[in-house]
């Protein structure tokens, strides 16, 4: 993998499970949240209003929860030729741990095989920074996954949205939202160019309001990276979720098609599947590793 291709994954690997969750967010924001402690679990709520209400309550709730799970992650990175097939590929297994009420990544296989010496150092120093962060270092993190979750306030304007029916997904009712740019937004914050350049579904569960399910995909491409890397028309983003918990929702599978261009002049075409398993509550304190 040449630099410039290394540095578009690290680029896009948290804009690619960002871009679905806004578009699920969006359609949430529409309505007044009513808070968590006023969710109501009525399966004939039919009022548009209402059920993306409720549904950003749980979202909030969700994600406050999965801040307090490890999980696996199976991620699988293709490159493709022109005709759609794949020249290259690499499978990374991680698991998501906590350290002292940080996640962090650690690297259980690379292609198949364990890592290497030079990666397992590498992950260690990491994970020994990570353990010893100052608090200086801990208020610049904290700050950074505040930025990332900024959008919440930001999109309330950035799409029209409607209910468009209902449909059986992985054996719950759900209803069914398409969601599309509202005309005039004028984008700002970090993730705003993106809000009016994707249009996509929401499927919402109609027992407890989780996300189910998020279809995105780009009408219209952008620039990203300080125009590192421009994402094609085309690139699409499919999400979907499961309930580990009294309405805690997680992701479950993550898959994104997209192809861009880097500096302008490489072409390039990805085919990304991202795999979360193994949620399991992790305790209250410092989490330590030992191997």
């Amino acid at each position: 993998m040449s630099s410039l291709e290394l540095r578009m994954k690290v680029l896009t690997k948290p804009r690619m499970v960002m871009l679905p969750i806004m578009v699920a967010v969006s359609s949430a924001l529409f309505a007044q949240s009513t808070g968590p402690d006023k969710i109501q679990n009525d399966a004939s709520v039919v009022d548009t209003r209402q059920i993306v209400g409720l549904s950003i309550a749980v979202t909030e709730r969700s994600w406050q929860a999965r801040d307090h799970y490890t999980y696996m992650e199976r991620d699988e990175d293709r490159r493709l030729n022109s005709l759609g097939q794949v020249k290259s590929e690499n499978i990374d297994v991680t698991r998501m741990i906590l350290v002292n009420g940080a996640r962090f990544e650690q690297l259980m296989e690379h292609n198949g095989q364990l890592p290497s010496a030079k990666e397992q150092r590498k992950s260690d120093e990491d994970l020994d920074k990570l353990k010893h962060e100052t608090p200086a270092e801990k208020t610049m993190r904290l700050r950074k996954n505040q930025e990332n979750r900024s959008f919440l306030e930001d999109v309330l304007q950035a799409f029209d949205f409607q209910l468009v029916g209902e449909e059986i997904v992985g054996g719950r009712p759900a209803y069914v939202f398409h969601a599309t740019p509202h005309p005039g937004y004028h984008a700002h914050g970090k993730y705003g160019k993106m809000f009016s350049v994707v249009e996509g579904k929401l499927w919402v569960d109609k027992r407890d309001f989780g996300w189910v399910k998020v279809d995105g995909e780009v009408t219209q491409s952008f620039s990203m990276g300080l125009f590192v890397a421009r994402v094609q028309r085309g690139s699409h983003i499919v999400l979907e979720q499961t309930c580990v918990a009294d309405g805690v929702w997680v992701p479950k599978r993550l898959e994104v098609r997209a192809s861009a261009r880097i500096l302008f002049l490489k072409s390039l075409d990805i085919d990304r599947i991202l795999i979360y398993s193994d949620y399991v509550q992790a305790a209250d304190g410092a989490y330590s590793v030992s191997r």
